[in-house]
């Protein structure tokens, strides 16, 4: 795992509004850096930059035209870079089974939408420690 803080967070959202929220809660309150990409194929189209900027969490919006978040797990896992980068899902979809089935995908984990700007940051990096902790 390398480093045991987050500081460079990827962030895959295709709505402008929430972007523009969660980048600044993150950035602000959370002092992390964040890229952030309209789709999962924007994302796919500059995996150098992305590599480049090495984050150490992705956070992947689960319902985007296109390539979805899922669709974007799958295609990112195939990258050795980032096979084994944790991945955090945000979603509205927060049922039992929904939930299950993105940790059966490889997510560490799921913040549900809409998020508290206030605690999301928070939220990251308790799902990271949790994982983090299990890890090492």
């Amino acid at each position: 795992m390398g480093s045991s803080n987050i500081e460079r967070i990827l962030y895959v959202e295709d709505e402008p509004d929430i972007q523009a929220v969660a980048k600044v809660a993150l950035e602000t309150v959370g002092g992390f850096e964040v890229q952030i990409y309209n789709s999962g194929s924007d994302a796919m189209a500059h995996l150098d930059e992305i590599k480049a900027f090495n984050p150490n969490v992705i956070l992947l919006d689960v319902m985007m035209p296109g390539m979805d978040g899922p669709s974007t797990l799958v295609a990112l896992r195939k990258e050795a870079h980032f096979a084994e980068t944790p991945v955090i899902f945000m979603t509205a979809k927060v049922q039992p089974h929904e939930v299950a089935n993105f940790k059966e995908m490889g997510a560490l984990d799921v913040i549900p939408k809409p998020f508290d700007p206030m605690s999301l940051s928070e939220s990251i990096k308790k799902i990271w420690h949790t994982y983090h902790d299990a890890n090492n």
